[in-house]
């Protein structure tokens, strides 16, 4: 009798998987595959239809994200929430506009100013080619550069001179772009200022849509994760952007200013900072190789100092992802959603992360559950089958 009143083990998503040979699962997967393609082509038709409103969305959370944080600050230090907003949010505007006023012109004429003088670079770089080629024919060595020269003379030149036609034109094409993008800068200020004031109520009535047992899992988790690898990358991005900037200046080295901020603005997306770095050294080696090593050695030298020794004790492990899916995930942010779909890639790859990690427990536990339940079971039998012999001979 007790053994029949004990509950049988539940057989769940995961114990019906586990119960299917291997033919049927990759049959199972063979036919959940076309309709995962269709909704996924679906949600890229609608992302694209509303590109625009999803892109306005996504940048006012961002900043609003961000800026929660010295908001929450003040909120715990005993100000109210809406005025502690509004005076974040007055003075993000204005480190914005300073910075818009000072920096950006600066970095833009520089920019203006390199293409117009990359043609004289580019003959520097070919002179030191042929130099270079001389003195390996001197000693013997059995390489050529003559190639390499010639790739350097027609290739290089001819997309020297589509770049130089582009920034021309960037003065007016700026012009046409602010002029028709004013709305959605408008649009994104106001929405970062009313969700940095109503981001909790808000938040709190999106995850009430889930499940109960994992909306404090799923909202802890999404937290975290876009926390420490945002707040990660602007901190790296500041301080290589910023030491950069004073040792090229330091180094005099043409062009400082846009070369660090350059870097230190690619740093923002893993691996930026050095695709940066190798880009800005090649630059400055068609000009001078000797200043070009001084670069690449104190730009490699900050680089590892602030990835490896100050990021690490301000926040820890950024991702906790491995290198290898960090690449797959920001190649796979720029096909999906360009710049934007860059930015947010890694944070969601380690959502997605987290939630395998989530399942596999749960499956591990469900399993661990039936087993307890089994050997409950067979516990229960081995104690009553004595008794139920001895009625049998009865």
């Amino acid at each position: 009798m007790v053994g029949s009143k004990l509950a049988t083990p539940r057989i769940g998503l995961f114990g019906w998987w586990g119960t299917l040979s291997p033919l049927s699962r990759l049959l199972a997967i063979a036919l959940a595959a076309p309709l995962l393609v269709l909704n996924a082509w679906a949600f890229s038709t609608i992302f694209g239809y509303f590109q625009s409103l999803f892109v306005i969305l996504l940048v006012a959370s961002l900043l609003a994200f961000l800026l929660n944080y010295p908001v929450g600050w003040l909120e715990d230090n005993g100000a109210k929430r809406g005025p502690a907003a509004i005076l974040v949010f007055l003075v993000a505007l204005l480190i914005l506009a300073a910075l818009g006023v000072t920096l950006v012109p600066l970095a833009y004429t520089q920019a203006q100013q390199l293409v117009a003088r990359l043609p004289e670079w580019i003959d520097s770089g070919q002179r030191q080619l042929v130099m270079l080629n001389d003195r390996v024919d001197n000693i013997g060595l059995p390489v050529n550069l003559d190639g390499l020269i010639a790739q350097i003379n027609t290739r290089l030149k001819g997309e020297l001179q589509q770049t130089a036609g582009q920034t021309l034109n960037l003065a007016l094409n700026l012009t046409v772009i602010t002029v028709v993008r004013l709305l959605d800068v408008l649009l994104t200020i106001v929405l970062t200022f009313y969700l940095l004031q109503h981001s909790r109520e808000i938040w709190t009535s999106l995850i009430e849509w889930l499940p109960e047992r994992l909306q404090r899992p799923f909202s802890d988790t999404l937290r975290s994760s876009f926390q420490n690898y945002l707040i990660g990358q602007i901190i790296v991005a500041i301080l290589m952007g910023s030491g950069l900037t004073s040792i090229f200046l330091l180094l005099k080295v043409p062009f400082g200013l846009l070369f660090g901020l350059t870097i230190g603005l690619m740093a923002l997306v893993p691996f930026g900072g050095s695709v940066g770095i190798g880009l800005v050294t090649l630059l400055i080696a068609l000009r001078d190789i000797g200043l070009a090593l001084q670069v690449l050695a104190a730009a490699v030298i900050v680089q590892q100092i602030v990835e490896n020794g100050v990021a690490p004790r301000i926040l820890g492990s950024v991702t906790g992802l491995n290198p290898f899916w960090v690449f797959i995930s920001i190649l796979t942010g720029a096909r999906v959603g360009g710049l934007l779909g860059v930015v947010i890639a890694v944070p969601m790859a380690v959502v997605i992360k987290e939630a395998l990690e989530a399942i596999r427990s749960a499956r591990a536990e469900d399993v661990a559950d039936d087993s307890h339940s089994l050997a409950a079971k067979v516990a229960i039998d081995s104690e009553t089958a004595p008794g139920e012999q001895i009625e049998s001979v009865r």
